[in-house]
């Protein structure tokens, strides 16, 4: 194994110490180990001062600092371009090689590949390393040595390739007596005033840092063979909400693979459902590296040819989706939660991405934007993938006919319209029969709800009962 003396650990999506693979091999291949967080203006200028995200990265690394300094080290933390920062710093540490965790999103690429260029430059190198996944780019290919376009294929061929060697924990301990001192003149940290952002009066209702993720993971784990039962009611303790974390690597996905898969070896479904889970988020980082013009474009080009409604009433429709006034209660709830926590439910992320794209009839890349905006785990792949899943144009998606009805995904996922009652509170009044579509309530019923509809919530936007043609209409456009 080729030794350096000096290494730098750039830490990204990746902030753990606790089986991180990149941090693993830098210690077992650097004499000394400086480690670093950046704060990529390239990032944070296109976000609005108050983002939850922010705030949560820096309580974040405050953790992995403290931890950091308990092993007799400390983190570097610097605000600028990390195209140009790392470079520096690599050049005034004396550093031999820089080592990170391999990103997959197009513009992270080509950041990494300036980063090398910089680096070689002055006779060092770029170390990336694969963590954030179990499998990447070229590593489940078909029998033609093509990726996957259909999920089922890619993850049978995905549970026959994984090895032990693959989820094996990182044992990080042992090695940290390798972290060099923090020289003086780096202790200086940037703060959130400092980089022009606020801490939000809504932060993520989730505490941030490693610490916080094992313990949601364990909290977790007696809940996982019931998933499966679970994980579609919103009003419910269902799923992990461990997304955020593996967003920002506060946990391993190995440590979670680690757990899932011999449970669905056992027989258990709840943690059957969950790997799979886990398998599409593989599955779409695959996508998006083999395929980067899902971030424009269609997956199938053809679908690029849709006409969206545009104009006043397209933007009047979407601005209602976004601000959760639709007159569809299960719809408006999911998007309040949204706005108010950052958070939003997997069941309900399909419900309104369809209603968007085949109710409303508005571009999904117009949808995937606002969730990018709003979402404290928003990851450019699974949130593309999900988008052109519920819009039809992506791989692997439903069917173009398939349309959510969501009267009927709210009479049966939030029955007892708990969730509703939570997030839409002014027609808490009406009954566990009316809530889902108020405005085929009875007037006794909105009379005695206390509900003028119109005025204390807004009549449907749109008239479900001609939508399907529409929609039909709209993708005929593929059969000419």
């Amino acid at each position: 194994m080729h030794q350096f003396e000096h290494g730098l650990m750039w830490f990204r999506r990746d902030l753990r110490i606790e089986d991180n693979a990149a941090l693993h091999q830098a210690l077992r291949q650097c004499r000394s180990l400086s480690c670093v967080f950046v704060f990529d203006t390239d990032i944070l200028s296109t976000l609005p001062s108050s983002d939850r995200r922010v705030a949560f990265i820096d309580d974040c690394i405050t953790e992995l600092d403290h931890k950091l300094q308990q092993a007799g080290a400390g983190l570097i933390v610097r605000y600028g371009a990390a195209h140009q920062v790392i470079p520096e710093l690599a050049k005034s540490l004396s550093v031999d090689a820089v080592f990170a965790v391999r990103d997959y999103e197009p513009q992270a690429q080509v950041r990494d590949a300036t980063v090398a260029d910089a680096l070689k430059r002055e006779g060092s190198e770029l170390v990336l390393l694969k963590d954030q996944v179990i499998f990447e780019m070229g590593e489940i290919l078909n029998g033609q040595r093509k990726p996957y376009r259909v999920f089922t294929a890619y993850k049978n061929a995905w549970l026959k390739a994984l090895r032990s060697s693959h989820i094996a924990a990182l044992d990080n301990e042992p090695l940290l007596s390798k972290l060099a001192l923090m020289p003086p003149h780096l202790t200086a940290r940037p703060t959130l005033k400092d980089m022009g952002f606020t801490h939000s009066a809504q932060p993520i209702p989730v505490t941030a840092g490693s610490d916080s993720a094992q313990a949601l993971f364990a909290d977790f784990l007696p809940r996982m063979g019931t998933y499966h039962e679970r994980r579609d009611f919103p009003a419910i303790k269902g799923p992990s909400y461990l997304s955020v974390h593996l967003r920002f690597g506060t946990i391993s996905l190995r440590a979670l693979v680690r757990a899932a898969y011999p449970a669905m070896q056992s027989g258990s479904a709840g943690a059957t459902t969950w790997l799979s889970e886990l398998i599409w988020r593989d599955f779409y980082f695959m996508i998006l590296y083999h395929f980067p013009h899902v971030t424009h474009h269609a997956f199938r080009a053809e679908y690029d040819a849709i006409v969206w409604e545009s104009g006043t009433e397209a933007d009047k429709n979407f601005e209602a989706w976004c601000n959760g006034q639709t007159g569809y209660p299960i719809v408006d709830a999911a998007m309040r939660q949204l706005n108010q926590t950052g958070y939003m439910h997997n069941r309900l992320r399909m419900i309104v991405a369809s209603f968007l794209t085949k109710d409303l009839g508005i571009d999904w890349r117009r949808g995937e934007y606002y969730f990018a905006r709003q979402l404290n785990d928003f990851d450019l792949a699974a949130n593309n993938g999900g988008w052109q899943w519920a819009a039809s144009t992506g791989c692997d998606a439903q069917p173009y006919f398939r349309i959510f009805n969501p009267i009927a995904q709210s009479q049966k996922f939030d029955a007892h319209g708990a969730f509703i009652r939570r997030y839409v509170p002014e027609i808490a009044g009406l009954s566990n029969k009316d809530i889902h579509a108020p405005w085929l309530a009875h007037d006794s019923a909105l009379v005695a709800a206390r509900i003028k509809l119109g005025d204390h919530y807004p009549m449907p936007i749109v008239d479900r009962s001609s939508v399907r043609k529409v929609t039909l209409a709209r993708y005929g456009i593929l059969k000419g």
